[in-house]
Parts: structure tokens; sequence; C-alpha cells
């Protein structure tokens, strides 16, 4: 049985963040064998990493794939902030190439501050896509979330943006509708299934660079996503597509608060680079 180790990212609080499920050395695993584990664990994913060697590898290169509960996915934000202080904590310092499915995407961290503050790893992203959601496709996504279309914040429309996966980002008008989270499960899944969503990423906008988030996430047998890395990478993309925002930016996502897991994940759009860095901590939960 591989060894499982498990970290909260995007937090200093072994109780709040996203819980992710970290194996460091995953070599010879099955399909299977990795899926039944993710199951196991329960965390939204669970990441494998198997260190690269030979003519295509080196230090800190790691091939990665990630597992929900009921499905891989190609890339995991917090599973790869996660993985990144795992390593670190485990003697390799890094800096570190990700290999996941969706591309290379390069981890750095950096140790704590004063104080015995966790260190922080910044994932930089593939590079983004932005593009439009068809009539008939929003229509069914509103119904699913059972949100009203006034209920949409003006001037931020709906579109689906990718940084590793695709996600829906859909702007609330009041932090209220944010909060009332009441979506079709079944439904839900159906539509994202049909498009190859991850998540949906669902904001409101407390200021021009402070956003909340929640994200469903049913087609992972999860009912939310606690702190979504690769939603918040989408979510700068999208910022940045509908002239939000300009680079420089630095932009705040706090996620989780409704679900007791209070979580921060930073963003960062970065002049002459396309490609969305996203910044967290990760601490491991004992016991």
């Amino acid at each position: 049985m591989a060894e499982v180790l498990r970290y909260a990212a995007f937090t200093d609080d072994p109780s709040g963040g996203n819980p992710a499920g970290v194996v460091l050395d995953a070599v010879g695993m099955t399909d299977a064998e990795m899926q039944a584990v993710a199951a196991d664990v329960g965390y939204s994913e669970t990441a494998f990493l198997v260190q690269a060697h030979g003519e295509l590898g080196g230090p800190g290169i790691y091939g990665v794939r990630y597992f929900a509960p009921t499905s891989e996915v190609p890339f995991c934000g917090h599973a790869t902030v996660a993985s990144a202080v795992a390593l670190v904590d485990h003697g390799d310092l890094g800096p570190f190439t990700f290999r996941t499915a969706s591309g290379e995407v390069p981890v750095l961290v950096r140790p704590g501050e004063r104080g015995g503050t966790p260190p922080r790893a910044t994932l930089t992203s593939v590079v983004p896509q932005v593009k439009d959601v068809e009539i008939e496709v929003l229509d069914e996504l509103l119904a699913c979330l059972r949100w009203p279309l006034p209920d949409l914040e003006l001037g931020m429309p709906v579109r689906v943006a990718y940084a590793g996966a695709w996600h829906p980002v859909v702007v609330a008008a009041t932090r209220g509708r944010l909060a009332d989270l009441d979506y079709d499960f079944d439904r839900l899944r159906a539509l994202m299934d049909a498009h190859s969503w991850t998540t949906v990423q669902l904001v409101w906008r407390e200021s021009p660079t402070c956003f909340h988030a929640r994200d469903p996430f049913p087609v992972g047998g999860v009912v939310e996503d606690p702190a979504t890395g690769a939603a918040a990478a989408a979510l700068g993309a999208y910022l940045v597509d509908v002239g939000v925002v300009h680079p420089p930016e630095r932009i705040d996502v706090h996620q989780g608060e409704d679900m007791g897991r209070p979580s921060h994940l930073v963003v960062d759009v970065v002049p002459g680079d396309p490609r969305i860095q996203v910044t967290g901590q990760a601490v491991p939960i004992r016991g």
C-alpha cells in the first residue's frame, strides 16, 4: 500500500484550506490502484508523483497525476501546492517541474517567514485560454445552479476559462447570492461531464482585486471544493480577458469560508507572460 501524506493547502491551519492526499513515490501503481487510493482517502484530490529519470529527467522533475474520489482530473492546483511543500518537507528543495496531463507546471517553494510560518508554493500555470459560452449552455448552467440571470454581476459575462483545467466563471452580484449555494448535483454533473469542466468557479467581487469564490465539484464526487488553485488560475485569465485587470496585478481569492474551511489563494498576473501564477501555503494534517 502506497504511503499517503495528508496536507491542507492554501492555509496555515490544518483545519482550514483544502486537504489533499500526496503519494511521493507512485512508481508501479496502476490507474485502478491510484483511483482506489483516492477514493479511500476521500479528499477532493490525491496527487501521485513519479520522479523523472534518464535523458528527460533531472533534479526536481516529477510526473504527476491527480485523482478525485471518482475520476482522474488533468490538473489540480491545491494538490500541486501540497505536493511541492511535501517534497520540501521530505528533503527535496526544488525548484520543481511537474509534468501533468495539461503540460509542464513550474513550482517554486519559498520558506516560511519568521515565527515558523509554513512555506509558500507558487505554481505557474500552462498557457490559459478563455472562450464564450453558448446561450443554450449558459441557460442550462444557470438552471443547474438555480441562479436567475438578474443575480449575475453586470459587465462580467459568463465565460469558460482554462489554465490546466476548464472552469466556467460565473460572477454573482452579491455576497448573499454566493452564500446561498443550493444546486442540482446530478444535473450539474451531467452538464459538466458533457463539456469536460472540472469545477464551476462561482465568485463575488468585493473589490477590484479581492474575490470570494465557491466551487461546485460534482464530477469528482464532491459537493464543493474549499480551495481550487486551478480555478483561481482560470479566474486570473478570465479577469484579464474581460479587461477587469491588467498586468502586473495581484488578486486575492478567499474560498471555503462558507464551508468552515477558510482558504487564501494569491493570483498574480505578470507582464509579458500569459501564464498565471497561484501562490499558497500548505501544512501537514496530523493523525
